[in-house]
């Protein structure tokens, strides 16, 4: 009677830590495929701004793709150098919160 007690005690304790690890490795995974998902976008968005020339403002002919729903973008544009060089930051927001953030400059030439 004493081992089967001890032996559901420990299938137990194991059976949580089995639980409490899968639990991790999920949140884990949301986070990379979010963080991804944000990674391409800033990309795409980076590259299309490096397509256009140089503006004050960059934010009118970008093309936001379908499969980014839920994914919002914030450009902002901090001239630098007499405003022949700009700094260009692509922010992108999932829930509430920046994921993921790309810089780069620009230079009037």
């Amino acid at each position: 009677m004493l081992e089967t007690i001890v032996s559901l005690a420990l299938m137990g304790i194991i059976g949580v830590a089995f639980l409490s690890a899968l639990a991790t490795t999920s949140t884990a995974r949301a986070t990379a495929s979010e963080r991804a998902t944000a990674k391409v976008m800033a990309e795409n968005l980076m590259e299309q701004i490096k397509k256009q020339g140089f503006a004050a403002s960059y934010t009118d002919n970008l093309t936001i793709q379908s499969e980014y729903l839920g994914y919002t973008p914030a450009i902002t544009v901090e001239p630098e150098k007499n405003g022949s060089l700009q700094k260009i930051t692509v922010a992108v927001s999932h829930a509430g919160s920046v994921v993921y953030a790309l810089e780069t400059y620009k230079t009037d030439r």
